[in-house]
């Protein structure tokens, strides 16, 4: 993978990274820029630092696009900017940075330096349904259209360039991640994000650039596996299993997440 800074809009740039594939966003204005996202480690986030520094010496503000560790780790890195986030992003965070942490220690034990280095940053300007960031003289909106990927997926909208960073809301080359998903409320969630925003060019969370016909197809992916869930919760799973888009463990982790919906 070439971790080249790709530009997908006027000044706007998406960085896809071999790391969990996962992409950074570069919004360049007069004498400011916006970061989105800070990867998964100091180290990581240094990379992406300097490679910001081939485009910019601005001054920047980050955003965090939802509280998982490879969207976050970077952010002790950005000292002294502003980081915004929903406001349960930046509780969980708090809540469960630790616990993070030890997770990829054990999934991976050969970073454990590199996350033991990390210092756990939360968001300090926080929102819970939209905002607006004056990125020197160009607007762009962060909105929160409701429980998906996470609780506390942001969207950012680039009016002026026809970009939207829509965080892990979408994803691009593996399925959607339902580790602690929402996969009831998901489709509707992106069909708002949708309806409300018409940008052509949609950066996923992961993997390449999209536009709003894939988004779309997504849509209808989630919204099947919403349906087979409820259909599973009353009839029992063997008989609907093998009708999930995606591969069964994913579909399994997507129904366990959709039951303990339904049971609450």
């Amino acid at each position: 993978m070439n971790e080249q800074w790709q530009e997908v809009g006027d000044r706007v740039y998406v960085r896809r990274h071999r790391s969990f594939g996962v992409n950074t966003g570069l919004i360049v204005g007069d004498g400011h820029c916006l970061v989105l996202d800070t990867r998964g480690s100091h180290q990581e986030a240094a990379d992406l630092i300097e490679a910001i520094r081939t485009i910019t010496a601005f001054p920047w503000t980050v955003v965090n696009t939802h509280s998982h560790f490879d969207h976050y780790f970077g952010n002790a890195l950005f000292g002294g900017a502003e980081i915004w986030g929903h406001a349960r992003c930046a509780e969980e965070i708090e809540q469960y940075g630790e616990q993070h942490r030890a997770g990829i220690i054990e999934y991976r034990p050969e970073r454990r330096q590199e996350m033991e280095e990390v210092a756990i940053v939360p968001p300090d300007h926080t929102f819970t349904v939209a905002a607006g960031l004056d990125i020197g003289g160009r607007i762009v909106n962060l909105r929160h259209f409701g429980l998906g990927h996470s609780s506390n997926d942001v969207v950012a909208q680039v009016p002026d360039a026809g970009v939207v960073f829509a965080g892990d809301l979408v994803e691009e080359g593996a399925p959607p991640a339902f580790g602690d998903s929402y996969p009831l409320d998901w489709p509707g969630t992106l069909a708002a994000m949708l309806a409300e925003m018409p940008e052509q060019v949609i950066v996923p969370g992961h993997g390449a650039v999209v536009d709003r016909s894939y988004v779309a197809r997504q849509h209808d992916e989630l919204a099947l596996v919403a349906d087979l869930a409820k259909r599973a919760h009353v009839e029992g799973l063997r008989d609907v299993i093998t009708s999930f888009p995606y591969p069964e463990d994913v579909s399994r982790q997507a129904i366990a997440r959709a039951f303990l919906q339904l049971d609450a």
